[in-house]
């Protein structure tokens, strides 16, 4: 993609010089050499913009729909309605929790760019809350044991989301600072992966006993 986008800069390039040496043939009256001149710079500038509308609306495409990976899921069942969680994160920490019930959320916090922003390459940054089990029946999510694990803490350097909230909207690049949750049931021996979209967290089985699961559900 760079290279293609130096490649419209030089052709883009020639048809400015293209244009100049025209006005300054037209200065010498020769209206010919400057008409023929005129008119191949305004071809180069016309190609470079065209394609350039093409590619960058391409790119914007390729942007928005970009997803970065954000954890992985494999579940054991150890009882009814109980399971042991291993999450995995691409830092290559490993968590285990101990979850109760029928159904697997995973909660975390996203700071969503503006369009323009996505376009300068700033993808959506995403904080892991807690991973919590949840019943698929109303009165068992009421009255049966719930587990619940935090996944957040302490920020090494930086933290983006403080920053957001001090800054005025970082100068009108931050779209919105939200919660985004995705959920699906635990099995026996079932895996997901987790991925952050511009819009918020995916969850997708990653073998067949996640996709079984997901039969029944």
């Amino acid at each position: 993609m760079i290279v293609v986008y130096c490649l419209l800069t030089v052709i883009a390039a020639i048809g400015v010089l293209m244009l100049g040496t025209s006005a300054a043939r037209l200065r010498r009256r020769r209206r010919f050499a400057a008409a023929r001149a005129g008119t191949g710079g305004g071809l180069c500038l016309a190609l470079a913009l065209l394609a350039g509308a093409i590619l960058l609306n391409l790119h914007t495409y390729q942007r928005l729909s970009y997803e970065q990976p954000v954890a992985g899921l494999r579940f054991v069942a150890v009882g009814d309605q109980h399971f042991q969680a291993t999450l995995t994160t691409p830092d290559a920490r490993l968590r285990l929790a101990d979850m109760r019930g029928d159904e697997w959320q995973l909660d975390a916090r996203v700071l969503k760019w503006q369009p323009l922003a996505n376009l300068l390459g700033f993808d959506a940054l995403f904080r892991l809350e807690r991973l919590s089990g949840r019943y698929r029946d109303i009165e068992a999510e009421n009255h049966r044991p719930r587990s619940a694990i935090a996944l957040g803490g302490e920020e090494p350097g930086l933290n983006a989301f403080a920053l957001a909230r001090r800054m005025p909207r970082w100068a009108g690049l931050v779209d919105a600072e939200y919660g985004s949750a995705t959920y699906l049931p635990m099995a026996d021996g079932a895996a997901y992966d987790i991925t952050l979209t511009q819009s918020g967290l995916v969850a997708r089985p990653a073998n067949e006993a996640a996709r079984a699961a997901m039969r029944r559900w």
